[in-house]
């Protein structure tokens, strides 16, 4: 794995667990309000400034990134496991009932996921779970279609026709001769979801949809510093700098272990190094 991909995991790890840990790191709680502090530029006290009700921003970072990285890793695993057996399913059982399957998966996706995540936030309310059942039922579409591809390759694969030829059960060839062998792509596939549900989050948070005040993401910290960003950006750019950096982080380790885990480059690396010890 490249060392972008590595530091960017560690990267994630750090902000992962300074949001699990954020009580005992955040200066401040996240709802304590100073008046005398008011839209405080950064500084000494509060390192990224204060809002409009005297928080400390820093420690709302912090405790924002709870939801986001929350809704963004848990996002993406529902949407994999629904997307997983669906797609497998369909895959395998080919022929009517895979083209039925898919024309359900095609008419989800032919609809817009934005207009659908807010047309079930705004029937569910306001909240963390609103948000996570939305994401989860718009994001796993593009899973089912992935790991569908993949299944329909698989199936035809020499090893499976072999299976077959001794009797395996249908149950058993898929579970454990296809799906481990989808294992990479699913690793991959899960780095890309996260980013994009913490994208969608953010967007719907920055439109008003997110989470009730007291509580924040990052998307509910950038939508409230956006109407003083020309006299106070600082309220805006830190929030959306978290979003930016996490986002480029899980797109870069999913770069990092796509090429990792990638079987032909794998295989080439093998021969090089046959070749290496050959000519040694």
């Amino acid at each position: 794995m490249n060392k972008l991909a590595i530091f960017s995991g560690i990267f994630l790890v750090f902000v992962s667990f300074s949001a699990i840990l954020a009580p005992w790191i955040a200066p401040y709680p996240y709802d304590f309000q100073n008046p005398e502090e008011l839209l405080q530029n950064p500084g000494i006290n509060h390192i990224m400034g204060t809002d409009r009700l005297g928080r400390d921003l820093f420690s709302r970072i912090l405790y924002g990134a709870r939801m986001s990285i929350f809704v963004g890793i848990f996002t993406a695993v529902s949407a994999l496991v629904i997307g997983t057996i669906y797609g497998a399913i369909s895959g395998y059982i080919g022929g009517k009932g895979d083209n039925f399957m898919m024309r359900i998966v095609d008419v989800i996706y032919s609809l817009p996921d934005l207009l659908l995540i807010i047309l079930i936030t705004v029937i569910l309310g306001r909240g963390w779970i609103s948000i996570f059942l939305a994401l989860s039922i718009v994001s796993w579409v593009t899973v089912a279609r992935l790991i569908r591809g993949e299944v329909l390759r698989l199936k035809e694969s020499h090893f499976v026709e072999s299976v077959k030829a001794v009797g395996a059960g249908h149950g058993r060839i898929l579970l454990i001769h296809i799906l481990p062998n989808t294992l990479g792509l699913l690793i991959v596939t899960l780095t890309f979801r996260c980013a994009a549900a913490i994208l969608a989050e953010s967007t719907l948070s920055f439109i008003g949809l997110g989470l009730a005040p007291p509580f924040a993401s990052w998307g509910t910290l950038a939508h409230d510093g956006w109407s003083a960003i020309k006299f106070y950006p600082h309220l805006t750019i830190f929030p959306a700098a978290a979003i930016f950096f996490t986002m480029l982080a899980f797109n870069f380790l999913g770069d990092g272990l796509r090429d990792a885990l990638d079987p032909q480059k794998i295989v080439s690396k093998h021969q090089s190094i046959k070749v290496s010890e050959g000519k040694l």
